[in-house]
């Protein structure tokens, strides 16, 4: 058993951490406040290939797995990017790793070079108004017209759809109520979404939120949007084993990206706590201060060793649902913990942004909700890894 990173890996934070020295906590709030893409730390990323990772070689990427993808979200979170997670799910998560794995060679010609290069984004459409968390109950359908599917139905919390150039939109090509099994009737498609924009088949609406707003989230509309049969994801009625393909990187990727904003959340408290004097002496060697500091160190360590895990069973193909779950669960935590007990440290200046902390604070919470609930994790938990019986 070894615990040391591949030297890919440390590369990979290494140049992660390069890229972003010019990207300071103040940049990130100023796009907060403006709502505004971070065009030039994408660029940054970018140049550096840290957007291509996961892109085979031969298409211009690094050929690397979830893992060096992990430790990049993680490193990127960890500069106070904290709302950056969202670069690297929906452009190297939800694109790269999915055509590269699941896409034709037609797709991959056509998808992966503009993935590594940086100059393509992707978005990923499942959650709906009425199924929430249940993907088996979406009701966003496709049917055959010729040799097109058309799409109808509606999506929520659809992040940058605004910014894509594709999205891979998941839908029912046979209704759940005559699906056999249950799981049977999904169909991943790639929407070319600039141009079902410029027909009007495609349709979004920005939803105003609390944080996060680097990357708009939005309801979508599709009327009947257009898509070719060749742009089919896997295969027509069998794409819920492509979806957990999509899933669980999804949820690594926001588990290494919750421990990189618990390192941002305790560096920014550890340094104020040496800093600041109160009673003639740095309030960091109180213990009301310096402990929950130190517990919460711990929890990142454990938090971080999870989402390596989890990376690195899915890389060697091996079954890693329990070790995803648990590593999101962790992240999420781990991450609203430090956000919080940093605020504390700052006491009444936390409220101001003047400091970054109330950004981090409310970057933090939504990880206990997206992607997936805390409280669905923990029946997962409970009923796959503990054998309890189910409440429904």
């Amino acid at each position: 058993m070894d615990f040391t990173l591949p030297d890919t890996a440390v590369a990979v934070r290494e140049g992660v951490l390069r890229a972003m020295s010019g990207f300071d906590h103040a940049y990130w709030s100023r796009l907060e406040e403006e709502h505004r893409f971070p065009d030039e730390a994408w660029a940054a990323l970018g140049e550096g290939g840290w957007l291509g990772l996961s892109v085979p070689e031969e298409y211009g990427g690094g050929g690397q797995g979830l893992l060096e993808l992990a430790v990049a979200n993680e490193a990127l979170a960890s500069t106070g990017a904290t709302q950056g997670t969202f670069l690297y799910i929906l452009t190297p998560g939800f694109g790269a790793m999915t055509i590269t794995r699941h896409g034709t060679d037609e797709q991959k010609k056509e998808i992966l070079p503009g993935l590594a290069a940086g100059d393509t984004q992707f978005c990923m459409a499942l959650t709906e108004p009425d199924a929430g968390s249940n993907a088996l109950a979406i009701t966003t359908h496709a049917r055959r017209d010729g040799d097109d599917f058309l799409i109808s139905g509606q999506k929520i919390w659809i992040s940058g759809v605004d910014r894509a150039d594709w999205m891979v939109a998941i839908t029912r090509t046979i209704p759940a109520a005559d699906a056999k099994p249950r799981t049977a009737g999904f169909t991943l498609f790639l929407v070319d979404v600039k141009e079902a924009l410029k027909a009007g088949t495609l349709t979004f609406q920005p939803i105003p939120k609390m944080g996060s707003n680097i990357v708009t989230s939005s309801q979508v509309f599709f009327d009947d949007v257009r898509v070719p049969a060749h742009r089919v994801i896997g295969e027509v009625d069998q794409g819920f084993g492509v979806l957990w393909d999509v899933l669980n990187p999804e949820r690594i990727l926001a588990a290494a990206g919750g421990v990189g904003a618990a390192d941002a959340a305790l560096n920014l408290a550890c340094d104020y706590a040496r800093q600041r004097e109160v009673f003639g002496r740095p309030i960091g060697a109180n213990q009301a201060i310096q402990f929950p500091l130190a517990q919460i160190k711990a929890k990142t360590e454990l938090g971080r060793l999870m989402a390596y895990k989890a990376a690195w069973l899915f890389d060697q193909g091996f079954p890693c649902g329990n070790e995803t779950n648990v590593a999101k669960l962790t992240g999420a935590q781990v991450a609203w913990e430090a956000a919080d007990q940093a605020f504390q440290t700052f006491g009444g200046m936390a409220y101001s942004k003047e400091f970054p902390i109330e950004r981090l604070f409310r970057d933090a919470r939504i990880g206990k909700n997206i992607p997936v609930a805390e409280e669905l994790i923990l029946a997962h938990i409970g009923t796959q890894m503990l054998n309890l019986p189910r409440s429904y």
